[in-house]
């Protein structure tokens, strides 16, 4: 059995840059370890394998892998994964809704843009200074290299957001350890999947962040831009008094890697607190092709 899929860059207003994103059509029954085995093929952070049947041309499922497993949510292959759709012409209103294991994430397609919506799931902190201390070490940085208070966050998958000076961006460096043995201290309301590294300049209503994201211990360590962690970071940067009312955060992600990506968040605030992130961003189209499905297991 072969499948279609189209290849398209996320993030990024040129092809061969931002992220890359391998959308499967026609997958509905493929098992996981057949949709594990054709995101290890492409080698991407992810591949999306959405449902053939869209509710009133509005309404999808997807299901969103990386070489590692299936995780419920992310931001690039949501972004990535509706404005494939629309150009197959399964989805034709502006405003969709994805159905992930995070749940129900809007979308909203415009001709430039297509924009995300998520609510916080996750906040904690500051995070204690030793365990920051630690988690810097770790991407070859120390302590005097941090720029404020650290914390979890998360709008469906939760990240350590590290505040650095601006000269650290550069200089942080893969880490080997994974995160999972910081799991006892590490206390949000779900497991810490990465760290994002960032530098942030100006004040409200709007500022500008360099970041770097990094995934220890899996099989793609470093993201060259990513969706989820902006999404999370509107969080942070209400709780950290950054953007207390709310406001605009344009997010730069993935020089150091070559894959240079913009990321457009806004966070709305309630009762003090952050209450929804929209993340947005331009797609390009790469590839399309066909690809060979491997045999079930057992089959």
């Amino acid at each position: 059995m072969r499948l279609r899929f189209d290849i398209v860059d996320v993030f990024t207003d040129r092809p061969f840059a931002g992220n890359q994103l391998a959308v499967v059509h026609g997958a509905d029954d493929l098992t996981s370890q057949q949709c594990l085995a054709l995101a290890q093929e492409f080698g991407y952070s992810e591949s999306t394998f959405p449902s053939s049947e869209v509710v009133d041309g509005a309404e999808y499922s997807v299901r969103i892998f990386t070489p590692g497993g299936e995780i419920p949510f992310a931001g690039h292959p949501t972004l990535g994964t509706a404005w494939v759709l629309r150009e197959h012409g399964r989805l034709t209103g502006p405003s969709v809704t994805q159905v992930c294991g995070a749940g129900r994430i809007g979308v909203l397609l415009s001709e430039s843009y297509v924009e995300l919506s998520a609510a916080p799931t996750d906040l904690s902190g500051p995070l204690d200074p030793e365990l920051a201390r630690a988690l810097l070490e770790d991407l070859g940085l120390s302590e005097d290299d941090r720029d404020g208070d650290a914390w979890v966050a998360g709008c469906g998958l939760s990240f350590v957001h590290i505040p650095v000076v601006a000269s650290a961006v550069p200089r942080a460096s893969f880490s080997s350890r994974s995160l999972a043995e910081y799991a006892d201290r590490l206390t949000g309301e779900y497991p810490v999947d990465g760290v994002n590294l960032v530098h942030i300049t100006g004040g409200p209503p709007q500022v500008e962040v360099r970041a770097r994201v990094f995934v220890p211990g899996l099989s793609v360590p470093e993201d060259p831009a990513t969706g989820s962690a902006a999404a999370g970071l509107g969080v942070a940067l209400v709780a950290g008094g950054w953007l207390p009312e709310g406001g605009r955060y344009l997010i730069t992600q993935g020089v150091e890697m070559g894959r240079p990506s913009s990321l457009f968040g806004r966070v709305e605030v309630s009762g003090g607190e952050a209450s929804m992130c929209h993340v947005r961003g331009r797609v390009q189209p790469v590839a399309t092709g066909e690809i060979a499905v491997p045999e079930p297991a057992g089959g």
